[in-house]
């Protein structure tokens, strides 16, 4: 059993891409930024970020097999998690407090929840 490929992340990836940039776009031109428009704002930025990286996450998976192998819920967890990680970033340059060492420290604390999540799937028994 081997990861999905990098085509069939393809749908999941575009649709994704359409509605995190297209909506994006309408918030930036269109509206205000009001409180829930900033929400939404961080909300489209993780379903844009995730889908540009979901094939890329998929690519690596391949290239670099684990035991077990990486599902479509997996590649969906690695992509949202550079989202995630977008999101915290403009959150965090909006207050003005956003350090380049704090940035390294949220991608290091962030690569250490998806290595501890891998470890509990490779540890769990199947028989």
């Amino acid at each position: 059993m081997t990861s999905p490929s990098v085509r069939s992340t393809l749908p999941a990836s575009v649709i994704l891409i359409l509605s995190g940039w297209g909506g994006l776009a309408y918030l930036i031109l269109y509206t205000l930024p009001t409180v829930w428009n900033r929400w939404l704002f961080f909300f489209l930025g993780i379903l844009a970020i995730a889908g540009l990286m979901l094939p890329l996450v998929a690519f690596l998976n391949l290239r670099f097999p684990t035991q077990p192998p990486a599902t479509l819920g997996t590649l969906l967890r690695e992509s949202a998690l550079f989202g995630v990680y977008f999101a915290t970033i403009a959150w965090l340059q909006l207050g003005r407090v956003l350090t380049p060492a704090l940035a390294a420290l949220i991608a290091f604390g962030l690569t250490m929840i998806e290595f501890l999540i891998r470890l509990r799937e490779k540890a769990r028994w199947e028989p």
